[in-house]
């Protein structure tokens, strides 16, 4: 693995994260596929591609940045959930399922946040 990033647990998570999102998103209603479905994975998407980013040549306090943008946009992803379930794209348990991966993986990215700060 010639990649810093491909050894970090937080972007083999956001990987899958944003699997479960595309998975999920072909769901979605054809009018969705310019909408909510493409913003739902560029979020999600997002999330892995800033951890890679930040894992490159890169001080600390600048991957922090990029953590910090994967964060942002998790808590994106988080909205879009709410509005899957509000608009019945999503039944509750799928709801229940992806908000607790999202839970996992926000703990996750703090917690990496937090061991590259001090």
């Amino acid at each position: 693995m010639p990649f810093k990033f491909e050894k970090l647990d937080i972007w083999k998570l956001s990987i899958e994260y944003s699997y479960s999102i595309y998975l999920m998103s072909l769901k979605f209603p054809k009018a969705e596929n310019f909408n909510l479905s493409i913003q739902f994975k560029r979020a999600a998407n997002s999330i892995s591609l800033n951890i890679s980013e930040g894992s490159i040549g890169q001080s600390n306090r600048e991957q922090c940045k990029f953590i910090n943008y994967s964060i942002r946009s998790l808590a994106e992803c988080v909205n879009c959930l709410y509005l899957a379930l509000k608009l019945e794209y999503i039944s509750k348990p799928e709801f229940d399922e992806l908000y607790k991966n999202s839970e996992i993986l926000f703990v996750k990215l703090q917690n990496f946040k937090k061991a590259i700060s001090e």
